[in-house]
């Protein structure tokens, strides 16, 4: 069976857009948060804001969807974007050795930020910075060496150079082209709310270079800085071991 590349990220750290990405290459199969897809809306979600009338879709489950990850993975190249915060339950030296690891991290003040404007209720479990950082620290003791780590600003900023330093770093070729694409609908992505959290990907054309400005957390409110602050020690622990364009 191939190793299932993964790119372990949190939400709103431009992953999906790194998906498209991906997904232009055409010599893998991708897939969206699977096993995301399962703890929020499968027959028995673990999300914590849960409530009596959540979607629910019959048939799927975390074992189901670990199940057709090995299924595709032992047909061809396959490559899956998801948050730790869904498997760490799941996660053994077994689990995890299916896996070519590698981790996309962003600044909290960002991530928090943009949750909370499509979120106002969202809980500290689904921020999943605790889990990333867990998940890499499992990772790098097990080995002795950390999977690839790079920041989601240094992408933004040189997303050339930087898509070719992971691709080197998880061992795949480099593909140009995969960098640009046609605006238009991201149905593959939308699994949750019809999409509602894609509008920037769904006008995009591409990774384009773009400034990266710091997003000012004192004005939100109380809940949202103490949720930062918790967050803030394992995204820094996490940045110590990023990959850089130097």
């Amino acid at each position: 069976m191939n190793k299932i590349l993964v790119l372990w990220a949190v939400p709103r750290s431009t992953s999906t857009a790194f998906e498209w990405m991906m997904r232009q290459r055409g010599d893998m199969q991708c897939f969206h948060e699977p096993f995301g897809e399962a703890w929020y809306q499968g027959e028995s979600p673990l999300w914590p804001r849960l409530t009596a009338d959540s979607k629910r879709t019959p048939g799927l489950t975390i074992e189901s969807v670990w199940k057709k990850l090995r299924n595709a993975a032992s047909k061809g190249p396959v490559f899956s974007k998801e948050f730790p915060h869904y498997i760490m339950h799941l996660q053994n030296s077994e689990f995890l050795s299916h896996f070519n690891h590698s981790f996309l991290i962003r600044d909290p003040a960002k991530t928090i930020s943009s949750m909370y404007k499509h979120w106002p209720d969202f809980h500290i479990k689904e921020t999943g910075f605790a889990e990333q950082r867990e998940l890499f620290d499992i990772l790098r003791e097990n080995t002795g060496n950390h999977p690839p780590v790079f920041d989601s600003d240094d992408l933004l900023t040189n997303p050339r150079q930087m898509v070719k330093i992971w691709c080197s770093a998880v061992g795949i070729p480099f593909l140009e082209e995969a960098l640009s694409w046609e605006p238009g609908a991201r149905d593959e992505v939308s699994w949750w709310d019809g999409g509602s959290f894609h509008a920037n990907l769904r006008n995009s054309d591409g990774l384009k270079a773009q400034q990266s400005e710091p997003v000012d957390i004192s004005g939100f409110p109380d809940r949202v800085k103490e949720i930062y602050e918790i967050m803030l020690p394992h995204y820094k622990h996490l940045y110590k071991y990023r990959l850089t364009a130097a």
